[in-house]
């Protein structure tokens, strides 16, 4: 029996399971529902279902990768463990004072995020440590023991340490997690210094915290899941992937999950960059919007130069969605990427002044949408879809979920009648609106960024992304639309062309003009070294590890950092003028591609050194899931199918993905039919099937001139 890796994506509605055959390049999925209650049962049941279908023996995966967002919802829903903090002496509201800048400067009624722990879970110890890392008052090991068995009497599983300027020096830290383990092992304890050794205290505690508030879960959850697959025989060791786009070994996945919070996003980001990549002839195909619709949320990521771009810091339990300040702030390395909650399972409803508004309420897996006939009731866009004849009912989720056509109606045609409209236009207008939703936050989320998003091609994955694509990238203007591979499960593809990953990253404060750069190098040296040893426990060779050196530089006196790429290292220290005038003329590069000039005559200062390096995985050669044929056998019927532009219902050709064979060319509106997805083209469209298996669609001029942007 041939080898092959197994890819795992978790949703919020759908987990999808991806098994590669490394010898013939053919890929094997399924999609099954999210079992929220237990995630392992779904993951496992698919897995399962996998092996089943296409005679795979456990003892031949070779890989197994996995991708989830269960732990970005126990952050939202709240549903962690509960939480202690301990902190320096007069500290223990750092946590809940937060910034001082308001997101909602004129709301009188702002609410800001709860706190993960309350204030009588936060307590003080006695010690002191000042920013250069110098010991002012010794840790009192009595008082900390103490604050531990207060926490532990009242309930507490998990506790997070972050004493002040621990990013300095985290003696303090490591004594009492040493203190604290051994009176109460079974406490799972973070400290400030292991998660996020950096700067600014509330982003500190806030990181430290939340990686604490969820560590529990993460623990049982992953030991749990390689147990049952350690059970069905697959040997191999599960890998996991990062919020940053790599991989990590399962050890260093449970000691800081915070780090994981958005790797369902990022190997979404990855499958687009790795297809688009594939997909080059010359027009857009280096930048891109990529763009995942699944059963719950939406992904927007900008694919820049064939990679995805790349922040360190985002917020999670937002109170207003795109409001920046109104979450919780987490200090990580991650793909940069903006969430909306508009999928398939987002909820239609009527708002106080009775406007229609799609989401961001889901209906998730259970009950699902109204025509999973499992119980819901509320219209979805899901249901809308199907109304307007884009999805078909038989083979819906390749055939593993069974659609009630009835159900789906009834419920469109119950909100159709509150506001007195036919519910043929009411479908339409669900899904319009939540075609406008995403292309409004990619606007925004573009411009943000300076760029123009008429200049990239829209890279569609998830069950969802190409049903809606069309019309997201007539909104946006957008000359091309591409649709890859197994589209609906391509977020679990993209865990398998992943590399190995490790972020990390220290306080420096560094003045370029007095400061000795040999300090810079030091640090960087202990990072590599650090890196080096994660990456070979994860099992890729160290010897192909890439270093990218980086730096959170300011001129000297601004409020603000700037994370700019460094020269590799290592520095030639035998020349420290020639290496203060190559880090210079890196941070004034940034700095002008970021705001166009740099202030005359100010010096530039270091506050943070980072590293990212990243060691290659084997990089599986995806076998085109094309036909030979280039005739019209790929046509397997027609439907109808709605588009305003024919006033209605129209008989639409429908095709079969698999059959297509590259170099064909097709003419919209067509229906192009995969297990997984279905991608729909609208009129005057022209369609290309590359040899690769990506299907290329170009928009007609005319459509983006009047919905592009801009345009009113």
């Amino acid at each position: 029996m041939a080898a092959y890796s197994l890819g795992i994506d978790i949703g919020g509605t759908f987990t999808d399971i991806v098994a590669f055959d490394h010898a013939s390049g053919r890929q094997m999925s399924r999609k099954v529902l999210t079992s929220h209650d237990d995630p392992a049962r779904a993951v496992m049941a698919g897995i399962d279902a996998v092996m089943e279908m296409h005679g795979l023996a456990a003892a031949d995966c070779r890989r197994l990768v996995h991708a989830t967002t269960l732990f970005t919802n126990a952050l939202i829903e709240r549903k962690g463990a509960k939480t202690g903090l301990i902190t320096t002496q007069g500290f223990r509201d750092v946590l809940e004072i937060g910034r001082e800048r308001k997101y909602g400067l004129y709301d009188l009624a702002i609410s800001k995020p709860a706190p993960l722990v309350p204030r009588d879970r936060r307590l003080e110890a006695i010690e002191r440590i000042d920013v250069d890392g110098n010991v002012v008052v010794e840790l009192d090991h009595a008082d900390v023991l103490k604050q531990a068995d207060r926490l532990v009497a009242a309930g507490v599983t998990s506790v997070a340490v972050v004493f002040l300027h621990a990013y300095a020096d985290g003696t303090h830290e490591r004594q009492a997690i040493d203190i604290i383990s051994a009176a109460h092992p079974s406490l799972s304890l973070s400290a400030s210094h292991d998660v996020a050794p950096e700067i600014r205290e509330f982003e500190r505690t806030s990181t430290t915290v939340a990686n604490a508030y969820i560590k529990p879960l993460a623990e049982r959850y992953l030991e749990a899941l390689a147990d049952q697959a350690a059970a069905r025989g697959i040997a191999t060791p599960l890998h996991m992937m990062l919020s940053a786009g790599g991989l990590t070994h399962l050890e260093e996945a449970k000691r800081v999950p915070v780090e994981m919070l958005e790797s369902g996003p990022a190997a979404g980001a990855l499958a687009a960059a790795y297809f688009g990549a594939a997909s080059d002839d010359g027009v857009g195909a280096d930048d891109l919007l990529a763009f995942d619709m699944g059963g719950t949320t939406a992904k927007l990521a900008l694919v820049e130069g064939g990679e995805p771009r790349t922040a360190y810091g985002f917020e999670a339990a937002r109170e207003k969605r795109f409001a920046e300040g109104s979450g919780l702030p987490i200090r990580i390395s991650t793909v940069e990427l903006i969430e909306i909650g508009a999928g398939g399972g987002s909820i239609a409803r009527l708002d106080a002044a009775g406007l229609l508004k799609v989401g961001p309420e889901s209906a998730g897996s259970d009950p699902g949408p109204a025509s999973y006939g499992a119980g819901g009731t509320q219209p979805t866009v899901t249901d809308a879809d199907l109304a307007l004849g884009y999805l078909d009912s038989e083979g819906f989720a390749g055939g593993d979920v069974t659609i009630d056509l009835a159900a789906g109606d009834a419920a469109i045609s119950g909100l159709a009648d509150q506001v007195s409209m036919a519910p043929l236009a009411l479908a339409w207008g669900i899904h319009d609106i939540v075609n406008e939703s995403m292309a409004s936050a990619a606007r925004v989320h573009i411009a943000e960024r300076g760029r123009d998003p008429r200049g990239y091609s829209l890279l569609c994955t998830g069950g969802a992304g190409p049903v809606h694509a069309y019309g997201v990238a007539a909104k946006l203007g957008l000359k091309r639309i591409i649709c890859p591979p197994s589209a609906g499960v391509a977020s679990a593809l993209g865990l398998l062309v992943a590399p190995a990953r490790v972020d990390r990253v220290a306080t420096i404060g560094l003045n370029l003009e007095t400061d000795d750069p040999a300090k810079l190098e030091a640090v960087f040296q202990r990072l590599e070294a650090e890196a080096r040893g994660v990456i070979a426990d994860t099992g890729l060779a160290e010897n192909d590890v890439e270093f990218h050196r980086l730096a959170d530089g300011r001129f000297v006196g601004q409020g603000f950092d700037l994370v700019i790429p460094l020269p590799p290292g290592p520095y030639d220290l035998a020349d420290k003028r020639a290496v203060r005038a190559q880090l210079l003329a890196a941070f004034e590069r940034g700095y002008r591609e970021r705001f166009n000039r740099t202030p005359p005559d100010v010096a530039v200062e270091f506050i943070n050194a980072r590293l990212s390096a990243r060691a290659p995985a084997p990089v599986p050669e995806m076998e085109p899931p094309s036909s030979p044929r280039a005739d019209d056998s790929a046509q397997i019927g027609t439907r109808p199918a709605y588009f305003p532009e024919f006033g209605g219902f129209t008989e639409v050709p429908v095709f079969d993905r698999q059959q297509l064979a590259g170099g064909q060319k097709l003419c919209g509106p067509v229906i192009i039919a995969d297990a997984g997805s279905t991608l729909i083209a609208g009129p005057g469209a022209a369609i290309a099937v590359m040899e690769n298996g990506n299907i290329h669609v170009d928009l007609p001029a005319r459509k983006q001139a009047v919905e592009g942007v801009g345009d009113g």
